[in-house]
């Protein structure tokens, strides 16, 4: 059995950023990802049959809106064998020379702390993105994964997802005995400060490189936004986003009118 001090789990919704931070940490020579698994973007969930993944409760944009894909350490699916069954179906994917191993999926956003009851002394690392900016990239990735009427979903539900997944994990983040957040645009605008305290949460001997951060791409997502304003459903639509989640969206530090601003973040109670 692997140790669990080993194993670092990397969570935030799909369209947060999680696969580049995870292929960024994957270049250090004492972490390994999961790689060459054939599966959506090397995401472990999809290679395991011990916990439903995403698609079960709806996929990117819906399941954590599903009460069941909150797992804590008081599941039934809490066991030894549960644990070694996902080390199992992970362990073909990994260098299993490098000191740390790693797993990134979105729901580990909402099971931290059912992955630290498999495994205690586990790392995790959270990525924030702003809500729209998600929101916005999230219903125009919908719309290409399937055009089926069931699986469209407003921009007002996307964002109303957004945070009853960040809810649930605020609720359960003074549980966990090992774990960072960062957000994707600190982390693109200063890769080096933002990846240090997680070489230092992991403990590994050099600096994290940098080179596979690269610019965020938000222009697209400034333009929609903007680009609401110019009809009077468009503009209700705005309005009544800002209106209802505004003052959450700024208590991360963000704006919910300008997608560009960022004020200093730390973590909100929860």
């Amino acid at each position: 059995m692997i140790a669990s001090e080993r194993l670092v789990f990397v969570g935030g919704l799909h369209r947060s950023g999680t696969t580049p931070l995870t292929r960024t940490l994957a270049m250090h020579p004492q972490i390994s990802g999961l790689t060459g698994t054939g599966v959506t973007e090397d995401e472990g969930q999809h290679l395991q049959d011990v916990y439903p993944s995403a698609n079960t409760f709806g996929g990117p944009g819906r399941f954590a809106l599903d009460a069941r894909a909150h797992l804590t350490e008081d599941s039934p699916l809490v066991s030894t064998q549960s644990a070694a069954r996902l080390v199992a179906a992970w362990t073909p994917y990994w260098q299993l020379d490098r000191t740390f191993l790693m797993e990134k999926s979105p729901p580990n956003l909402v099971m931290t702390r059912f992955l630290q009851a498999l495994y205690p002394d586990a790392a995790f690392v959270i990525v924030l993105r702003h809500p729209i900016v998600v929101a916005l990239s999230t219903v125009k990735w919908r719309a290409w994964l399937s055009r089926r009427p069931q699986n469209r979903v407003s921009l007002e539900d996307l964002v109303r997802h957004w945070f009853a997944a960040h809810d649930t994990f605020l609720a359960d983040v003074s549980a966990l005995r090992r774990v960072h957040v960062l957000r994707y645009e600190d982390l693109v605008a200063d890769p080096v400060t933002q990846l240090a305290p997680i070489g230092d949460l992991l403990g590994v001997s050099s600096s994290i490189p940098t080179a596979a951060i690269g610019a965020a791409h938000t222009q697209p997502y400034l333009v929609q936004w903007d680009r609401l304003s110019r009809s009077p459903v468009g503009r209700r639509a705005r309005r009544r986003i800002i209106d209802q989640y505004g003052a959450v969206v700024r208590r991360f530090g963000y704006d919910p009118e300008d997608l560009t601003r960022l004020e200093p973040f730390s973590l909100p109670a929860g």
